[in-house]
């Protein structure tokens, strides 16, 4: 039997606050649909919104961590990237100072997530170097 349910949300692509619902069929994200009476989005979505689900379950999406060793990227576990991030991000403030660091956010990420990065950039880092993608 084919299981269908639409699940309410908010876009996580800009601070508009535009609502929208998720169609999942047997497990899998499939679709947006725009949330007709939500006195934001009053039924309409950006094309941003409407390809909110394409990349979730792309074939292309990365899942594992990758790591360059002997010139070839290759998988890593969670803990051994991380481990080899905050590495190198330290030896480059040491050496060069925080402002040599830039951090790139991502409007894949919801603002929430946007939020906590450029804290961090400017509490953890140092530096004031950050920028976001999300134009239209």
């Amino acid at each position: 039997m084919i299981e269908y349910t639409n699940v309410l949300t908010t876009c996580p692509y800009c601070g508009t606050g535009c609502a929208l619902h998720l169609q999942v069929l047997d497990g899998q994200l499939a679709g947006v649909l725009p949330a007709k009476g939500h006195p934001i989005s009053e039924g309409g979505l950006c094309i941003k919104g409407w390809n909110a689900h394409a990349f979730v379950n792309h074939a292309d999406r990365l899942q594992t961590p990758l790591i360059r060793k002997n010139g070839e990227l290759v998988e890593a576990s969670w803990e051994e990237a991380f481990t080899l991030i905050a590495e190198r991000f330290g030896t480059i403030k040491a050496e060069s100072g925080p402002d040599s660091i830039a951090v790139l956010a991502s409007a894949k990420c919801t603002n929430e997530e946007n939020y906590i990065l450029q804290k961090w950039s400017r509490a953890v880092i140092g530096t004031n170097n950050i920028d976001h993608c999300a134009r239209l």
